[in-house]
C-alpha cells in the first residue's frame, strides 16, 4: 500500500489508477471493489490471445472524504490507453448503481439526512475511448456508463477528475461530458477525437500532433477551462484534485446542475450559439477564441503560472 501522506505531493499526471484512487480519499478509508485478486479480465482480449490485467484497467472502490462516502472509478492508461471494454465499464456502471442505492437506502433511513453524508461519484478518466479489440462491447459499454449518470442524476453528484497523461477522448470525451462537474489540471486533455487521429486522417497541415504547444492550447485544461468545458481548473497534485473534490463534497446535490455542460433546452441553446460563433469567427488556433472571450495576450496567458491564469483568465460567454 502506497504511503497516503506522500501521494498528496505526488503529480497526478504521473500517477497510477490505483494511487490515484487511494490518494483521493482520506487515508485508510480506500477499499478496492473488484480488485485484480477477482481477476475480472476481459474475455474478448483472451479470445484474441492478448494481453490481459486482472482489473481490466479500471480501478473501483470506495472511500470518505470526512464524513461523505465517496465511490471512486479511476483508469489506467498503461493498459491499452485506458481504453474502455466490457468488464471495465461494467465495473463503472456497477460502482455508480452501488453509490445510488446507498443514497437511497441511507435517505429511506433519514429523509432529512444532511447532504455531505451522501454519496458521491468520483472518475479520474485517462482513455483514448472504446477498446477496439471488442467493438459493440466496447461501444455499449459507453453507453450504459452514460444511462448510469441519468439514474444518478438528482440523487448522487458525479464528478470527473481530467489530469492524466492519455487525457480522455473518444466515446469517453462525450461521457466526461455527460458528468455533473469536470475538474482538470493544465495538463489534463479533454476531446472528442485526439490530435494523432486528427493528423492520420487530415494530415500535419491541418493539425500537427507533434506540437506540443498547438496540443495543448487546443485540448489543455487552460483552453478547456476558458471555453467552459472545465468548471475547475487545479495544480497537477493528488492533494490539489483531493481538496476541489473536498470542496464539492459540501454542497447539497441541486448545487450541481449549475456545474452541467448538458441536460437542459438552455444548455442546448448555448452549445447551438457556440457553434454559430465558430461558424462566424472561422477560427485558425485556439488563441482567436481566448481573445474573443476578453484576454487580449492570449500568449502570455497562456504561457503564465497557472495561479495567475486562473485569476485573470476571462471564460468565454454566449
Amino acid at each position: 500500500m502506497p504511503n497516503w501522506s506522500k501521494l498528496q505531493t505526488r503529480s497526478f499526471l504521473e500517477s497510477s489508477a490505483r494511487d490515484r484512487a487511494i490518494g483521493l480519499v482520506d487515508e485508510g478509508t480506500f477499499t478496492e471493489l473488484a480488485g485484480p485478486f477477482d481477476r475480472m479480465s476481459s474475455p474478448h482480449l483472451v479470445a484474441l490471445g492478448e494481453a490481459v490485467e486482472f482489473d481490466d484497467g479500471v480501478v473501483t472502490g470506495v472511500g470518505k472524504i470526512g464524513r461523505r462516502p465517496i465511490f471512486v472509478i479511476s483508469q489506467e492508461g498503461r493498459f491499452i490507453g485506458g481504453a474502455v471494454g466490457e468488464v471495465g465499464g461494467a465495473k463503472m456502471v456497477t460502482t455508480i448503481d452501488l453509490a445510488i442505492a446507498f443514497a437511497d437506502e441511507l435517505k429511506a433511513k433519514s429523509p432529512s439526512i444532511a447532504p455531505e453524508l451522501l454519496p458521491m461519484v468520483v472518475i479520474s478518466f485517462e482513455t483514448g475511448g472504446v477498446r477496439l479489440h471488442e467493438s459493440n462491447a466496447g461501444l455499449l459499454a459507453h453507453a450504459e456508463v452514460m444511462d448510469a449518470f441519468q439514474r444518478a442524476r438528482g440523487k448522487v453528484p458525479v464528478v470527473a477528475l481530467i489530469g492524466s497523461r492519455i487525457g480522455c477522448f473518444g466515446g469517453m470525451g462525450f461521457v466526461a461530458a455527460a458528468t455533473d462537474v469536470i475538474v482538470m489540471s493544465e495538463f489534463g486533455r479533454l476531446g472528442l477525437t485526439g490530435p494523432e487521429v486528427i493528423e492520420e486522417e487530415m494530415g500535419k497541415d491541418e493539425f500537427d500532433a507533434s506540437n506540443r504547444a498547438l496540443v495543448y492550447r487546443t485540448t489543455g485544461g487552460r483552453h478547456k477551462f476558458i471555453m467552459g468545458d472545465c468548471n475547475f481548473l487545479v495544480d497537477d497534485r493528488i492533494a490539489a484534485f483531493r481538496a476541489q473534490v473536498a470542496e464539492l463534497g459540501k454542497l447539497p446535490v441541486g448545487e450541481f446542475e449549475q456545474f452541467r455542460r448538458i441536460g437542459s433546452a438552455a444548455l442546448v441553446e448555448k452549445q447551438m450559439r457556440l457553434v454559430a460563433l465558430a461558424a462566424e469567427m472561422q477560427p485558425k488556433d485556439a488563441y482567436d477564441v481566448w481573445r474573443r472571450a476578453g484576454n487580449n495576450d492570449p500568449a502570455g496567458l497562456g504561457d503564465a503560472p497557472v495561479d495567475d491564469f486562473r485569476k485573470q483568465a476571462q471564460r468565454l460567454s454566449v
